[in-house]
């Protein structure tokens, strides 16, 4: 599968859903449909890192998955350097999968606990013929002091080492094939406060020095504020917000921004923010609300959002907004 030309968004999603059948009753019984990501259409440019976020159980992790090609959309085009991933054959889905990788949550579950951090970080490179073993174990040991590791820790299993460091041969093992893009699952949420900013650094040291393409998710804002680029925020599986990490800041257009940005820590003491809150519970998403998923928690909801989805629209300045009321809810920065 060769890769297309430049001129392509690195990633790009369209129309992409997730839907998975659960609670079926009886062997004859109809299942329900529990819809994880619902009409996604993103664009992720190359060299960016794209934040992005959204309460628990917002669908971040499985549309991360469905980026990685880890499991198939139910619906839309997924495509990398303008390559269809759904239409590709097995052996050309294998050959794409050397230029992107990803970091998962949790550093210990993501690996093998009976190989060490050295045959952990072999593993991919044996597996795509990187070369004769002397040039592997070379590889190795390169990958590994680009992310802090020692031979010390190349000769441990995973369940002797600290989670810090657990991270560190995850994020290795995902740049030893050189990739250009890399999905980073909620990477820093499992580890000590004390260890994040470590990782977070050696992330945004490793894209410099790569050059790649990162698309980091998280439920956490404030990380974000220091990572991104441009911010993708997500609500019961669809993105209702996307901008410029500094346009996002000055003031969310989506009610539901508006309200993850109110739980961030100003840093300037005295400084204070408009507070919102969030009202009510997060719907199911096997019961998803008519008309706006938002409309039962928003402050600002009328009939048309009941009766009427607002669609991602842009207010200009790459700055999307999923909301009808979008214009009166950035007016509130005036008063925040």
């Amino acid at each position: 599968m060769s890769m297309a030309t430049r001129d392509h968004p690195h990633l790009s999603l369209s129309q992409v859903s997730k839907t998975y059948e659960i609670s079926r009753s009886g062997l004859m019984g109809k299942g329900r449909l529990l819809h994880a990501v619902s009409d996604v259409s993103l664009d992720v440019q190359r060299g960016e890192t794209l934040g992005l976020v959204g309460e628990s159980g917002c669908g971040k992790s499985t549309l991360s998955r469905l980026m990685m090609h880890l499991e198939p959309p139910s619906a839309g085009t997924i495509r990398f350097d303008g390559r269809d991933l759904n239409a590709a054959s097995g052996a050309e889905l294998h050959a794409a999968r050397r230029h992107f990788q990803m970091v998962f949550q949790d550093p210990y579950a993501s690996l093998n606990a009976r190989m060490t951090a050295r045959s952990i970080l072999a593993e991919p490179l044996r597996n795509y013929r990187y070369g004769a073993a002397k040039e592997i174990a070379r590889r190795v040991e390169v990958t590994a002091g680009a992310c802090g590791l020692s031979d010390y820790h190349l000769d441990k299993y995973p369940h002797e080492l600290s989670g810090g460091q657990c991270q560190r041969i995850g994020i290795a093992r995902a740049i030893a094939l050189e990739p250009a893009l890399i999905v980073a699952d909620e990477p820093v949420s499992a580890l000590d406060v004390s260890i994040q900013a470590q990782i977070l650094n050696l992330l945004l040291q490793v894209q410099r020095d790569m050059g790649l393409t990162l698309v980091f998710v998280s439920h956490d804002l404030s990380v974000v504020a220091h990572i991104a680029d441009r911010v993708a925020v997500m609500y019961l599986g669809r993105i209702v917000e996307l901008a410029p990490v500094h346009r996002l800041f000055a003031g969310g257009g989506h009610p539901y921004t508006r309200t993850l940005l109110a739980a961030v820590p100003r840093p300037v003491p005295g400084e204070k923010r408009q507070r919102a809150s969030i009202q009510g519970e997060l719907p199911s998403p096997l019961n998803p609300p008519a008309g706006c998923h938002f409309r039962p928690r928003c402050p600002h909801a009328q009939e048309r959002c009941l009766k009427e989805r607002p669609a991602l629209r842009t207010l200009g300045s790459g700055h999307s907004v999923a909301c009808h009321f979008a214009e009166d809810v950035l007016a509130l920065e005036g008063a925040a």
